[in-house]
């Protein structure tokens, strides 16, 4: 099932609604990238509230998908992850050290609002 992404002004929000597969998570790579150029998006929320689990590749392309977004002009947030993602990430080494988090939609578009000078 595709990742619905919803554009809101010069933003674009992404809402994972259940565990991706890989080709999931590839699509919505290159769904954003496309999306990204044809709104000349500023910002992209990645919404992972519904997310109790994530493996080793959804991480990944998550990072991905934040490094590709601002070589395209865009900055990227990942909204919503719950404590028990967090951990289990830790866990298996995983980090987000180089990727924005916030913790809700509201603060991911107030992180994004501020950076963009939006």
């Amino acid at each position: 099932m595709a990742v619905p992404i919803l554009k809101q002004g010069d933003y674009l929000i992404a809402t994972i609604q259940s565990a991706m597969t890989d080709s999931e998570a590839v699509r919505l790579r290159d769904d954003l990238m496309r999306q990204i150029g044809v709104y000349r998006s500023r910002g992209v929320i990645v919404d992972i509230t519904t997310l109790d689990v994530m493996d080793s590749f959804a991480a990944r392309s998550l990072r991905t998908i934040a490094h590709m977004t601002q070589l395209r002009g865009a900055d990227t947030v990942v909204v919503g992850m719950q404590p028990e993602v967090a951990f289990a990430m830790v866990q298996l080494g995983l980090d987000f050290e180089d990727v924005h988090t916030a913790l809700d939609l509201e603060e991911g578009l107030a992180f994004l609002d501020v950076g963009t000078g939006g």
